[in-house]
């Protein structure tokens, strides 16, 4: 049967939007089914990260991408026993966007749609809900949709997240590192401050990160895992107690939490596939490796997955040659960063945030690593490297077939 497609891409996040924006930009015929009917919903990573913004400067979209509402992070702190230390300082690295811009994942999402729409071979379906595979002769051909129908390409793509149904219908096997915390995620009012002050408290027993959005924290309150009903339970007025002994610099603003409703839960995992891949299927992003929220560095070493995808792809797909021998090239690419980044946010589980969270061990003085930083701030220039650039740094070289409108 003919495919309806080259590229099938199941999921509308990061990863799978780069790469319908690449694809489509090398002349393929390449749809992406994304199961809500839009990109708004809160408590997504909001952190596009040096590397993406590079990306988009290789691709000639970063100055508009910028017009989009965004707030400008140049270092990250935390606050320790009462001191405020910075611990990544991005003003060295050795790109031209040294900054994190902190940006909605909807806008993300939107304006790399509204990009690809440009290119006639791309197309977006929402509320289009892929539940299984096609698969004919061992060879993975397409996707079945949640009402049946069935839609066939020569290449899937499984970019649908954490939760991934396509990599359990293809049967890849999949290694979990663990994770000892969960993250409940709300919003509290703020004025807005002439830099931003996204940070870090660590206290008794307790971390909040507050994400400075202007004008309101984006606040995640990290507990042990699978403790969140047990912290329901106790009802909303101990949590809001508990949220203002941890950060008392969040002052009134914790009143605002009136209910349960304004609290979510992100359940996190650290794990990756085995086998990123079948005949006919490759899975990238979060579906291939589930990233723990430590660094924030989830979205951008997705969209590196998509680029690395559509690097080694995207050419061959349009020519019309054999991909099969080419998956595996995608997943021997990304594999070291991937393990890399996933051994230092286990590192930071195992040392840092199961005696701090699980075990609610009480700071009492700053610890010596974050001294260090204090004491010689070039120290500072180590983590920003790896926050803001990562490791193995793609570049754009899949190709421009120019049918951009």
């Amino acid at each position: 049967m003919t495919p309806d497609y080259d590229a099938i891409v199941v999921g509308g996040g990061p990863a799978g939007m780069m790469a319908g924006l690449l694809f489509a930009r090398a002349g393929c015929k390449v749809v992406v089914l994304e199961k809500h009917a839009d990109f708004l919903r809160d408590f997504r990573g909001d952190t596009v990260h040096p590397s993406t913004l590079e990306l988009l400067r290789e691709l000639g979209l970063l100055d508009e991408f910028l017009k989009r509402p965004h707030d400008k992070v140049r270092s990250l702190t935390a606050r320790v026993a009462d001191r405020q230390i910075t611990i990544a300082d991005l003003s060295h690295l050795p790109v031209e966007t040294r900054f994190i811009a902190m940006m909605p994942q909807w806008e993300f999402l939107d304006f790399l749609a509204d990009e690809a729409r440009r290119y006639p071979t791309f197309s977006l379906r929402m509320e289009a809900e892929a539940v299984d595979l096609v698969i004919e002769g061992g060879h993975v051909a397409g996707v079945r949709l949640k009402d049946g129908e069935e839609l066939r390409a020569r290449l899937t793509l499984a970019a649908d997240g954490r939760g991934s149904v396509l990599r359990d219908k293809a049967g890849l096997p999949k290694k979990d590192l663990g994770a000892p915390i969960d993250v409940l995620w709300f919003r509290l009012p703020k004025q807005p401050t002439p830099t931003n002050e996204t940070g870090g408290t660590f206290g008794a027993g307790t971390l909040v990160v507050e994400i400075d959005r202007g004008d309101y924290w984006q606040c995640a309150y990290v507990v042990p895992k699978g403790a969140a009903e047990e912290i329901r339970g106790k009802g909303i007025e101990t949590f809001r107690a508990d949220v203002r002994r941890a950060a008392p610099d969040l002052g009134d603003a914790v009143d605002t939490l009136e209910d349960w409703d304004q609290v979510k839960l992100l359940s996190v995992s650290l794990d990756r596939l085995e086998r990123w891949w079948r005949p006919g299927l490759l899975a990238i992003g979060d579906a291939a490796h589930a990233m723990s929220p430590v660094g924030g560095v989830g979205i951008n070493l997705a969209v590196q997955d998509a680029v690395a995808a559509a690097n080694i792809l995207a050419a061959p797909l349009a020519s019309g040659g054999n991909l099969d021998p080419l998956l595996e090239q995608v997943q021997a690419r990304r594999l070291f960063p991937t393990r890399v980044i996933q051994a230092v946010q286990k590192a930071v589980h195992d040392r840092v945030l199961t005696p701090l969270v699980v075990r609610r061990a009480v700071l009492q003085k700053v610890p010596l690593p974050l001294r260090l930083f204090e004491r010689f701030p070039i120290l500072r220039r180590i983590p920003a490297r790896l926050v803001g650039l990562g490791v193995r740094r793609e570049h754009i070289r899949s190709p421009d077939a120019g049918l951009r409108r």
